[in-house]
C-alpha cells in the first residue's frame, strides 16, 4: 500500500478536455503521472464514484471552495481521482462547475488504484473494484501527506484537513 516518502505509481491517468489547447484535443487526454507530477506539487483527493452522494454533496464541493487558498499554499494543481471513465469524469466536472479549480482525473481501468493499494472492493453493491476514499500532498512525485478514510467516513480527506497540511509544508 501507498505510504508517505513512496513515489507515484507509474501509469497514466485520462481527463476529459472541454476546449482543445496546450497540445489537448477535445475530449479524453491521456496523461503520464510522472510527468505530470515532475516539479510540481499536486493535491490529490480519490473517492469511490461519480456522482455518489458523499462524494458530490461534500467532497469535490469542499476541494472546489478551497481552490483558491490551496494554491495560495503552494499547490500547483489539485486532481480528483476516481474508477470512472473520462467521459463521466468529464460530466461529473461541468456538475461540479469545477474549471480551473479541480482536474477530474479517470482512472477508468482501476490500474493506478490498484498500483496505489488503495482500493475497494463495491462488487457486493455492483460498483466493482473502486478507489478508497483518500488524499494526499504529492511533491515532485513524491507523497509527503497521506490521508485515508476508514471505510464509510468523510472525516480526514476533506479539503481543510489537506490545505493545513499544505500550509505545514
Amino acid at each position: 500500500m501507498l505510504k508517505v516518502g513512496d513515489r507515484l505509481p507509474a501509469g497514466n491517468l485520462q481527463e476529459f478536455i472541454e476546449v482543445e489547447g496546450d497540445g489537448c484535443s477535445l475530449g479524453p487526454n491521456t496523461f503520464d503521472i510522472e510527468k505530470l507530477t515532475a516539479g510540481k506539487t499536486v493535491a490529490i483527493f480519490a473517492l469511490p464514484g461519480a456522482f455518489t452522494p458523499t462524494c458530490s454533496a461534500q467532497h469535490v464541493p469542499g476541494y472546489v471552495a478551497q481552490a483558491d487558498a490551496l494554491k495560495a499554499a503552494g499547490v500547483d494543481e489539485i486532481w480528483c481521482v476516481s474508477v470512472n471513465d473520462a467521459f463521466v469524469m468529464g460530466a461529473w466536472g461541468r456538475d461540479q462547475k469545477t474549471a480551473g479549480k479541480v482536474r477530474m482525473m479517470a482512472d477508468g481501468s482501476a490500474a493506478f488504484t490498484q498500483a496505489t493499494g488503495l482500493t475497494l472492493d463495491l462488487v457486493p453493491r455492483g460498483m466493482g473494484l473502486r478507489s478508497q476514499r483518500y488524499s494526499m500532498l504529492v511533491k515532485d512525485g513524491v507523497v509527503k501527506t497521506l490521508n485515508i478514510e476508514a471505510p464509510g467516513k468523510f472525516e480526514v480527506s476533506d479539503a481543510g484537513t489537506l490545505l493545513k497540511q499544505a500550509q505545514a509544508l
